[in-house]
This record gives structure tokens, sequence and C-alpha cells, in this order.
């Protein structure tokens, strides 16, 4: 029997509207291998739900998610083949529309997590950002997949390349970002706007989700899995964390 989820939350509003929230705020929502498995199976049995006409994804506290738990991270992942792969894949699965509340940083696969959703609402105060290589790691968890399908490849790779961070403004004018709303009221507002979207004709609603997604799904299957790979690669390499804090101190010095 599958034991209670420990890190997020999944609450069931009025008007056929789930909110799965992640909950870790004392580490800005960090994903560790349980929290990574309790997601994915949380999107599988809200598929299943007959209930549920749209989900909202958000983060607990003041942060929506920072990403790879790094404790988590170095002890090895439990499997090469899954890393992030199973939540791209079941976010994109999900027949419902899900709409993200980025309430902070959403960061790494806090990015990707957030920018695989249907809708994107943001405060001024959330930053994007994908930080693998600050780390030394390739961003091979469908960052480098959904980065450059939203804002094309010359930008993404810049981002992608140096880790650097976007304002919620700058990722609204980069088109990773629906809507921008005032502080403190992100949750609210794509509450709402997932009541709007699970009062509509349900078919219509799904199946255009559904032919939309096959793009992004012909590019995530183009392109995930050497991701992966690539950064199963990366984490083994001898001076891995030399590199990246190098790399980290000539980055501050560039931005002066």
């Amino acid at each position: 029997m599958r034991k209670e989820p420990e890190f997020i939350t999944v609450e069931h509003r009025g008007e056929g509207v789930a909110v799965l929230t992640l909950n870790r705020p004392e580490i800005l929502n960090a994903i560790n291998w349980q929290m990574h498995e309790e997601i994915e199976l949380a999107l599988y049995d809200l598929d299943l739900d007959p209930s549920v006409k749209a989900v909202v994804l958000t983060g607990a506290g003041r942060g929506f998610c920072s990403g790879g738990d790094q404790k988590a991270v170095d002890t090895g992942m439990p499997s090469v083949t899954r890393g992030g792969r199973h939540i791209v894949r079941n976010i994109l699965e999900l027949e419902v529309p899900i709409i993200a509340a980025v309430n902070g940083v959403a960061v790494g696969l806090g990015a990707t997590l957030a920018l695989y959703c249907d809708a994107v609402f943001a405060q001024p105060s959330a930053r994007f950002a994908d930080t693998h290589v600050n780390a030394g790691v390739v961003a091979g968890d469908g960052g480098q997949v959904i980065w450059p399908m939203l804002m094309g490849p010359i930008r993404a790779k810049h981002y992608l390349m140096t880790g650097a961070f976007l304002s919620a403004e700058e990722a609204f004018q980069h088109g990773m970002v629906t809507k921008l709303v005032p502080e403190g009221t992100v949750l609210d507002e794509a509450i709402r706007y997932a009541e709007l979207l699970a009062s509509g004709p349900p078919e219509a609603i799904k199946w255009t989700k559904y032919a939309v997604n096959k793009l992004i799904k012909d590019q995530v299957q183009l392109g995930l899995d050497i991701g992966l790979a690539l950064e199963a690669l990366t984490f083994d390499l001898p001076g891995r964390r030399e590199a990246a804090a190098a790399f980290a101190a000539k980055k501050k010095r560039y931005a002066e």
C-alpha cells in the first residue's frame, strides 16, 4: 500500500480544481528523491481522478522550487534513465490543464516543472534560472528542451550556459510566463484561471492541450534522454566541483 506523501500536499478545491503544493519550505522546496517520486505519482493520480478538471502547481513558503536537493543529488541517481524524465512525461500526459503559480525562485528542475505547465502565473518576486552549469553539470533534466522552445535557441543557450537568473518581468518578455500578477496574489490568480478552464468544455480543452503538447513531446523525445545522459556523465567528471567554483568566481567578476 502506498504511503502518504511527506514532501507534497494535494488539496481539492471546489469547481474541480486540485492544488499540488511542493512542501519543503525550509529549503525552498528543493527536491530529494522521495519528493521526486511523490510528485511523479501525484501527477499520475490526478490524471486518473475524474473529479479533477484543472491542477495548480505551487510551492510552500517563499519559493516555488530551488531545484534538486544537492545532498540527495550527491548520493547519486536511483536510476539514470528516470531522472526528471518521468515527471516531465507525467506533466505532459496530464489530460487536464496544469497551471504553475510561481511565488518565488524557480531554479533548475524547479524551473523545468513550471515551464512544462500549460500556463505560468508569476508574481514580481519570482525568478527563473537553470543553474546546472554552476554545479559543473549539463542542464539535462528537460530545461535544455523547453527553454529554447519558449525563448529561442540563442537566448536559451545564454541562460543555460551561464546559469543567469531572469526576473519575472524578463521571463514574461521572453515568453516564459503567461501572466504577471501583483505580489501575494499568484496562487489565488492561478486558481481563478484554473476554475475558468475547469468550467469550460472539457474535451475541447483537453484535446487542444493534447494537440499542442504533441509538438513539445516531439522535442522531448528528441532531446531529453541525451540531456539526462550527458548530465549523468558530467557528475562523474574529475575536477567538476573545482571547475564549477572557478566559473562561479569568474561570472561574479563579469557581473561587476
